[in-house]
This record gives structure tokens, C-alpha cells and sequence, in this order.
């Protein structure tokens, strides 16, 4: 399907010199001169090499068709996650790297995005927060409690992230996976 460059969005994934590349970052750029242009940083979905391309804002572009499943994780094998589709209950492996840095997040049972391009998978996906306790937690400074200010703390899967002055070691709080930031302290039933 072709879409114009200007509707080009991070996450895409597009058809480019007859390989698939994810658009990682974009800019609409209108110099003093000339017209303007989408500055784009991709990524090749197979060799992983990142690449620069400016496409016009006038261009069409080839998005390729990409297809959704949702997947419940099993187990880890080696470098691969196995994992049981939703829908007919089969198993199936994907690599690791697809997860990338929110690994430590992933327990037993939790739902996992994958999709697939050409019957590839080309990018998964974890829920947008998930419940983490804290391992540890600095004290806090006094001092610092009239303003807003954060500290270090680790959690159990030993991720280090950045928590509210009242947070201590033991709480159970909401993380989101994309860039690992405190969200709030888990509700208590």
C-alpha cells in the first residue's frame, strides 16, 4: 500500500530498495530553500544496519502490509522465546532480540504482540506497563523532600530505574516498558 511521505510515522514499516526497513525516527524538514522533506532514520528488519534516508514531502511511499498476533509467553529456549498463540494454541519461537532491552520484564503468562510481515516477525511487542517490586531503594536525603525529586532503586529483575522519595524497598510499583519509567505504586487488592 503507498502512502505519502508526509504520513510516514515512527514504527512503520516500509517497503525501501526491495528490502523492509522500521522507521525508528522522522522529521518534517522545510529549509529556507527549496521544498520541503521527511528525514528519516530506518532500520533494516534483517541485518539490523540503521540507515538515513530523506524522502520528499511529495513522494510516495510502499508501507508494507504488517499483521498482528497476540501470544502468551511459556519458557525460555536459549535464544528464543517460546511462546502459545491465543487463537489455536500452538507454540512458537521468536528470538529475543525482537523484546530488545524490556527482557528482564517478561514472566510467566504475560501477553505478548508480534507482528508478522510476509509471515516474518519482524517486531514484539510487551504490554505498555507491567508491576515490578523494588529489591532495593535508597534512603532518602534529607532535604530533598520539599521538592519533587527522584532516586535510584533496582528491582527484583534488577532493572535500575528512577522512583519518588517515598518509595521503599518492598513496594510494588508500575513501570512502563518502552523507556522504563515509574508510573505509580501498584494498587493493593
Amino acid at each position: 500500500m503507498k502512502i505519502n511521505a508526509n504520513s510516514i510515522r515512527i514504527g512503520n514499516i516500509i517497503e525501501h530498495q526491495n528490502q523492509l526497513w522500521k522507521i525508528a525516527k522522522r522529521e518534517h524538514v522545510k529549509p529556507g530553500k527549496g521544498g520541503a522533506y521527511i528525514q528519516v532514520e530506518m532500520k533494516n528488519i534483517k541485518t539490523g544496519n540503521k540507515t538515513n534516508v530523506r524522502f520528499s514531502s511529495n513522494e510516495d511511499i510502499e508501507v508494507a502490509y504488517v499483521e498482528q498476533k497476540n501470544f502468551q509467553f511459556q519458557y525460555f529456549d536459549q535464544d528464543d522465546l517460546v511462546m502459545m498463540d491465543m487463537e489455536n494454541f500452538e507454540t512458537v519461537n521468536i528470538s529475543k532480540d525482537l523484546i530488545g532491552e524490556a527482557i528482564p520484564f517478561i514472566e510467566d503468562g504475560i501477553n505478548i504482540r508480534v507482528e508478522y510481515c510476509n509471515d516474518e516477525p519482524v517486531g514484539a511487542y510487551l504490554p505498555e506497563q507491567v508491576n515490578a517490586k523494588i529489591a532495593q531503594a535508597d534512603a532518602v536525603v534529607k532535604g530533598q523532600t520539599a521538592t519533587s525529586s527522584y532516586k535510584p532503586a533496582v528491582l527484583e529483575n534488577g532493572v535500575r530505574i528512577m522512583v519518588p522519595q517515598f518509595i521503599e524497598s518492598g513496594e510494588e510499583v508500575i513501570i512502563k516498558t518502552d523507556d522504563f519509567t515509574y508510573v505509580s505504586r501498584a494498587k493493593s487488592e
